[in-house]
Parts: C-alpha cells; sequence; structure tokens
C-alpha cells in the first residue's frame, strides 16, 4: 500500500478484539519502524512502554477515563520521552562518526539545549511524536488498527509506570485487530484556511 493510501486509511479505532494476540515478532517489528522517526540530533528521546500485565492495564484504564481500547487491545505502548536525552552520554548518539565530529555535535548540542528547560520538554515531545506516527503507519501497514490516546490522568499513569522524573508522557497507543470501524470524518478544515503563505 502507498503511502499516501496508509495515511488516508489509518484512523482511530476505539473497538477492539481481546482475544487476538500479536507476536512478539510483530511487536518488534513496530518498534524498530517507530525508532526510525528522525529526532533532533538523533538523540532519540522516546522510550516505549509496553503494558503486559492485565492488572496493569485495568489501573491504567481507571486513570484513562475506562476507554475501553486500554484493555480490549492486543497491545498497549506508552510513548514517553526523555527530557535530558541531551545530556545523558550524548556521544553514544554518533558513534558511528569521527572523533572530531562526535566533540563538534556534542559541543552544539550543549549550546542548544543548555538552561532551556521549555525546548528540552518541547523537543522530547516532538520526537515522541513522529516516533508514534511511524508506529502508527507500520501497523495499518500490517493489518493492525491503532488508537492514539491522551485522554489520561497523566500524574496518575506515571505513578503506575513509576516514570522516571526527567520524562514526560508523550501519548498512549492501543494497537489490535479492530471490530468496528471509525465514525466517519468529523470534518477537515480546508486547505486555504491551513496554509500561510511566507508569514501571518
Amino acid at each position: 500500500m502507498s503511502v499516501f493510501n496508509l495515511i488516508e486509511k489509518r484512523r482511530s479505532i476505539k473497538h477492539f478484539d481481546p482475544d487476538h494476540k500479536m507476536s512478539d515478532q510483530a511487536f518488534h517489528k513496530l518498534i524498530n519502524a517507530s525508532i526510525l522517526a528522525p529526532t533532533s540530533f538523533n538523540i532519540q528521546h522516546w522510550r516505549f512502554v509496553r503494558v503486559v500485565d492485565s492488572q496493569q492495564r485495568q489501573k491504567i484504564q481507571h486513570a484513562a477515563w475506562n476507554q475501553e481500547q486500554i484493555s480490549s487491545a492486543s497491545e498497549l505502548v506508552i510513548i514517553v520521552a526523555n527530557t535530558q536525552a541531551w545530556s545523558d552520554n550524548p556521544r553514544r548518539y554518533w558513534k558511528n562518526t569521527p572523533n572530531e565530529v562526535q566533540d563538534m555535535l556534542v559541543s552544539m548540542l550543549e549550546n542548544f539545549y543548555q538552561d532551556k528547560a521549555w525546548l528540552q520538554r518541547d523537543e522530547a515531545i516532538r520526537s515522541g511524536a513522529m516516533a508514534g506516527q511511524n508506529l502508527m503507519l507500520a501497523a495499518e501497514e500490517m493489518g493492525y488498527n491503532t488508537s492514539p490516546m491522551i485522554g489520561i490522568e497523566f500524574d496518575k499513569v506515571a505513578d503506575l509506570i513509576k516514570l522516571p522524573k526527567d520524562h514526560v508522557i508523550v501519548m498512549m497507543l492501543a494497537i489490535g485487530k479492530g471490530t468496528k470501524p471509525a465514525q466517519p470524518r468529523g470534518g477537515q478544515l480546508p486547505v486555504e484556511e491551513l496554509v500561510i503563505e511566507d508569514a501571518f
């Protein structure tokens, strides 16, 4: 399927077959596609919390407005991001480059992120969101449906997954075999309203 067809076909599905199990091989194929997403300075902020314990899923569901797909989907992935990835042994992000390139990039990285908490957080969320989009399109290609979610009590979910203090939750993704189609699209804004040439 072409990328354009995948983008058009991908919809947020809310009802999944609770009996369908995804193989570990299929799951890792999705994650491997996710981590090919672009990320600033190649620092790969994303981390993927794969929630497999049914009791843990129930607790998360209670902290997420009891959304059914949390417990019925084959996989529940919480995409989180490390806001301090820029300072976390950064040379490893360019391990395949010459030392002088690594020296230059580490210096650039520090100058760019140092003392800018807003940028550290924003960049982490951007990276995690791009990884999430890769995951959703890869799942669609593999015959799975997805439901991205931010309708959660972030603090409660963070406590449940023992989220490190320097990480943020980007989104949750339910992945599985849908049992009901998505509702018709609510209505896209016209392109003319969305595209601004040169400046506002």
